[in-house]
């Protein structure tokens, strides 16, 4: 009997101190923004691969970094959007 008691002590602390550990990373996730703030001319982004050959394959690419260009560059050139 003694020993459900404390294995059900033992077991609630564990489940709050899991809680109390989630809480504080979703709070201090919440306060460090992804990528980057929106303004003018591109981002250079380098890319590189590895095959199982002993091939290796690289590559760069630009990124406008104002988010309405970035959208504008990611639509597929189709009948309504071509220009």
């Amino acid at each position: 009997m003694e020993h459900a008691i404390v294995i059900s002590i033992a077991v609630s602390v564990f489940v709050l101190l899991i809680a109390l550990i989630a809480r504080n990373n979703s709070k201090t996730e919440r306060k460090t923004r992804r990528g980057s703030q929106p303004g003018h001319g591109k981002h250079l982004l380098h890319s590189s691969y590895n095959s199982h050959d002993g091939a290796i394959s690289s590559a760069q690419t630009q990124s406008p970094k104002n988010p309405k260009e970035y959208a504008k560059a990611m639509m597929p050139k189709s009948k309504g959007n071509a220009k």
